[in-house]
């Protein structure tokens, strides 16, 4: 579908009195010092601090990386022996209208060893985000690149996002297996909570990641730490593996539920796009339930012309929805991946043009819809 584009709220920039520069959308106020480090991240709608005390994110952290076997396949743990924080900037500038989504940004350019990393952060009106937009120009040799969030968050567990749906991993190590457990992976979100307050880190490309968390000296509060992994630098078997420009794009959500990771989980992916049109086009389908996501509507690979809606249930709980489409249907009928009709399967009855249907934690679903 396609409406006009309008821009909600407004966000301003203001300089630190130590250096820096202070983002304020009414949502979130965001500082970054002078070193280009994420130093708050304030949830101004629940009163609550993102960001440990005394610890950056968006914190870019290097390790020498020498696997045992298989260099360019294996991430052995003894990796985390060795760190260097990049915490050196080159430049920290202010800006308005860079990056995702318009608003306030600073930029921030750091090089180390043979290589250039480029962040543009910014807060857009109007959204509970921050979104960081990283390029690194990569010349290195048996290192491993991160970027740490430290978190104020107290959390036995964490989900990450899988395909049609999310799973849960410990964040301690308290039994072999978990420990085992120093590199994960995941799609479009990592989701840390406390009951009623949580926060998403939410990617467009890159999976790879660690959880760890740590109890605070000075507070004795529980730091829950997030590091995405970003480039590695194996020599073996091609010795020019990921040498080049990359290009990454994050984004730290505060006070995020399951379903905000969900959300701004499939906008970094699939950002919206901003076209000269005449008016607006009515969505070819559209669903009441926010728990339900649309995952493919597509044309039936027979050739007859019917609709193939793919959708699922997204939070982990049951669903009850109405899916409505933006054409006449005759017929709809449940289907398996191929398209096939499911023998024993009763289809939802259709009334006009939508169906009600009630899903499972996680269902996934496939319509086939006639047009009349």
């Amino acid at each position: 579908g396609a409406r006009p584009a309008t821009a909600d709220g407004t966000a301003a920039i203001a300089t630190r009195a130590d250096g820096g520069y202070v983002l304020d959308n009414g949502l979130l106020r965001v500082e970054i010092d002078a070193r280009g480090l994420v130093v708050s991240a304030y949830d101004l709608v629940a009163d609550r601090e993102t960001v440990a005390p005394g610890r950056p994110a968006n914190l870019p952290q290097i390790h020498a990386d020498f696997p045992n076997m298989w260099d360019a396949w294996d991430v052995d743990e003894f990796y985390r022996n060795t760190v260097t924080d990049l915490v050196d900037a080159d430049e920290v500038t202010a800006g308005e209208g860079e990056g995702a989504g318009g608003g306030v940004s600073v930029r921030v350019v750091r090089t180390f060893g043979d290589s250039r990393l480029t962040q543009v952060l910014t807060l857009a009106p109007g959204a509970k985000r921050l979104d960081i937009d990283t390029e690194v120009d990569w010349h290195e040799t048996e290192k491993f690149l991160k970027l740490a969030f430290p978190l104020d968050i107290h959390a036995e567990r964490y989900a990450s996002e899988t395909q049609f749906g999310h799973f849960y991993r410990a964040t301690h190590t308290n039994t072999s297996w978990e420990a085992a457990k120093f590199e994960a992976c995941n799609h479009r979100f990592v989701h840390i909570e406390e009951p009623g307050w949580g926060v998403a880190l939410v990617n467009d490309s890159t999976y790879g990641h660690d959880v760890t968390r740590t109890v605070r000296a000075e507070d004795s509060g529980t730091t829950t730490t997030v590091r995405v992994s970003l480039l590695r630098a194996p020599r073996f078997p091609d010795p020019e593996t990921d040498q080049g420009v990359h290009r990454f794009r994050h984004a730290l959500v505060p006070g995020a539920a399951i379903g905000d990771a969900v959300r701004e989980g499939y906008r970094v992916n699939l950002p919206e796009r901003t076209v000269t049109g005449g008016g607006e086009v009515a969505p070819l389908v559209t669903v009441d339930d926010d728990a339900v996501v649309v995952t493919a509507v597509k044309l039936a690979d027979d050739g007859s012309g019917d609709v193939v809606v793919r959708f699922h249930e997204a939070h982990g709980g049951r669903a009850k929805a109405t899916l409505t489409t933006g054409f006449t249907a005759g017929s709809v009928a449940v289907t398996d991946l191929l398209e096939r009709p499911l023998d024993g399967v009763r289809a939802p009855e259709l009334a006009g043009d939508a169906v009600s249907l009630t899903l499972r934690p996680f269902e996934l679903v496939t319509l086939r819809f006639t047009r009349r």
